[in-house]
């Protein structure tokens, strides 16, 4: 077996074990919400029957152990985390060996391609996941991580996939593994940190009653309000929401993940900046590539100031960091794909 059919071979296989891990860690969710339903249960049968007590003392007392009884003492342990979780792991060691792979085959580290960066940078993306889920459960996280992992797998080796070639000369130099590997490290993180973002949205919407449309004083505000409205139904019937923390909670985990990212970020553009000065004799020469990740520096540089100022923390911070995530995909995609400049190498 070549180190290509190799690379081909533990690529697909890693995509199918993230599309069966995003299936199993979503119905081990939907089981985590079934148990949070229940254990809310007993605390609202457990108040009901405090008020029919005669004492307010006694019946405070049997709520405050109800609660503490509902409150599990450690991470909920089903079936189907036991398979996310392995099917996960073994997926990164999969995906490990298809990139190495690609870099015996290519002759040279494997980002110098879209695909190279996908196949590199998804990677990263689940060993954050893993390695943050060695430290706290995040398995809340697994669903949006492994399914973007196999989704962006699946379209780099169907679409962007391309024969390995020599180095371009452009990318001949020692400053191609410190600044792309840093963009992609920044990637990963990103990446996971999004996903906790999202669903710190959605929690946080879900939370919110319907408004009243039949006082809007014209048809676009009142057709605002009843996709907001549409947009809140639907967040309510998705019972697994259930199973994801608190949006305080959420929003701890996202800021501390987009600070690490933001920190890589900027080395990132300041190691392009000293390799363009290297291979093109400047800075900063306004390329495409240049504006758009100084833009990414901007937005998230944004969402940290605005996440620590009074009144911009939670969901419009959030907002923030979202735009930086569209960004950054912006700047991978119609970037490399649209627009000419002296990366253009970059692309397809």
């Amino acid at each position: 077996m070549t180190a290509q059919e190799l690379s081909w071979y533990a690529l697909w296989g890693a995509t199918a074990l993230y599309a069966i891990a995003m299936v199993a860690s979503s119905i081990h969710l939907a089981r985590v919400a079934d148990a949070k339903a229940a254990a809310k249960g007993k605390v609202r049968s457990a108040v009901g029957a405090s008020s029919a007590g005669s004492s307010a003392a006694e019946g405070d007392a049997a709520t405050t152990s109800a609660r503490a009884s509902a409150i599990p003492a450690e991470p909920m342990r089903t079936k189907a985390a036991g398979i996310a979780a392995s099917t996960t792991l073994v997926g990164a060691v999969l995906q490990g060996i298809g990139v190495v792979a690609r870099g015996i085959e290519a002759g040279h580290v494997p980002w110098s391609t879209m695909y190279e960066y996908t196949i590199t940078g998804t990677w990263v993306a689940v060993v954050v996941f893993l390695i943050v889920q060695r430290k706290r459960d995040v398995s809340y996280l697994a669903p949006g991580v492994t399914g973007f992992a196999a989704i962006a797998l699946g379209l780099g080796l169907t679409t962007l996939y391309q024969a390995s070639t020599g180095l371009q000369p452009a990318l001949q130099s020692f400053w191609l593994v410190i600044h792309v590997s840093i963009a992609i490290i920044a990637t990963g993180v990103f990446t996971v940190a999004f996903v906790a973002t999202v669903l710190q949205l959605m929690r946080d919407r879900r939370e919110d009653e319907p408004v009243d449309t039949a006082g809007a004083s014209n048809a676009l505000i009142r057709w605002g309000r009843q996709w907001r409205n549409a947009n809140l139904r639907l967040l309510k019937r998705l019972r697994w929401l259930e199973g994801v923390p608190e949006p305080e909670k959420l929003e701890a985990l996202s800021f501390r993940l987009h600070a690490v990212g933001f920190v890589l970020w900027t080395f990132t553009v300041m190691a392009g900046a000293v390799w363009a000065e290297h291979a093109w004799g400047r800075y900063w020469g306004w390329d495409p590539k240049e504006v758009w990740s100084f833009v990414i520096w901007v937005i998230y540089a944004a969402y940290l100031h605005a996440r620590t100022t009074q009144g911009w923390a939670g969901r419009r911070s959030a907002y923030i960091a979202v735009a930086g995530f569209v960004a950054l995909l912006m700047n991978f995609t119609v970037v490399n794909l649209v627009f000419q400049g002296l990366h253009s190498y970059a692309g397809v």
